[in-house]
C-alpha cells in the first residue's frame, strides 16, 4: 500500500532493494513491484543468483522469475520482459555457487538439490503419475535435467516415508528386480527402518 501511495505521488518508475533479514525478501519485493505496477508505473526488483548478498542475502533471482511466472496472484496479470530465459537458471546457479564458494541451499527454489525430489509415499506417487500433482513447473524449463554426473531433475527417493510406487521406482532404474510383491515390501520395510531418524 505504501508503495503504491508512493509511486501514485511521485509517478515514476520504481526500483525495489531488499534484504532478507527475516526471510521476507522475496515476499517484499513482489508486494512492492504489484503496487508499482498497479500504480501504472514500472517496477524494477534488485536481484541476486542464490540470494546471494550482504547478511541473509537478497530477494532470490529465479524465485522471482517463478513467482511472477506461477502464482496465481501475479501469472497472467504481470508481464515479465520478454527477454527473461529460464533455460539458463540452472547453469547461473551453479555458477555462482563454484565462483562465490557458497552451495546452493538444498531447499533452494527451482535449482536446489531438493526442488524435485519426492520421497513420501503419496508425493512420490503423485509425481510418477503426473509431475503436476506436486510440481508447478518443470525442470528442464530451468535447464535441469541434462546428463550430468549426478541427475539434476526430478529425483524420487526411497526412505523411511517412501510408497511402493516411489520404492520400485527407484530400484527399477538400477535394474533391481524382486522375485515377488512380498520380497519388494519386505526390502521397503528394512529401507524404512535403515532411515528413521531418531532426536
Amino acid at each position: 500500500k505504501r508503495i503504491k501511495e508512493l509511486t501514485s505521488a511521485v509517478r515514476l518508475p520504481i526500483e525495489l532493494h531488499c534484504h532478507n533479514d527475516l526471510g521476507m525478501a522475496v515476499a517484499c519485493s513482489l508486494a512492492g513491484a504489484r503496487g508499482v505496477v498497479d500504480a501504472g508505473q514500472d517496477a524494477y526488483i534488485n536481484t541476486a543468483v542464490n540470494s546471494t548478498g550482504e547478511r541473509a542475502g537478497n530477494a532470490d533471482l529465479v524465485s522471482i522469475i517463478i513467482a511472477i511466472k506461477y502464482s496465481s496472484g501475479f501469472k497472467n496479470k504481470y508481464v515479465l520482459d520478454g527477454n527473461v530465459d529460464l533455460s539458463k537458471a540452472w547453469k547461473i546457479a551453479k555458477y555462482a555457487s563454484y565462483a562465490f564458494g557458497i552451495p546452493i541451499p538444498k531447499n533452494q527454489v527451482a535449482v536446489g538439490e531438493n526442488a524435485f525430489a519426492h520421497e513420501s509415499g503419496i508425493h512420490a506417487d503423485g509425481a510418477l503419475k503426473d509431475r503436476r500433482n506436486y510440481e508447478l513447473y518443470d525442470f528442464e524449463e530451468l535447464g535441469r535435467g541434462e546428463p550430468e554426473i549426478i541427475e539434476t531433475g526430478r529425483r524420487i527417493t526411497a526412505g523411511e516415508y517412501s510408497g511402493i510406487k516411489g520404492f520400485r521406482n527407484v530400484y527399477d532404474k538400477l535394474e533391481i528386480r524382486f522375485k515377488d510383491d512380498k520380497e519388494a515390501n519386505d526390502i521397503l520395510e528394512l529401507v524404512r527402518y535403515a532411515n528413521v531418524h531418531t532426536l
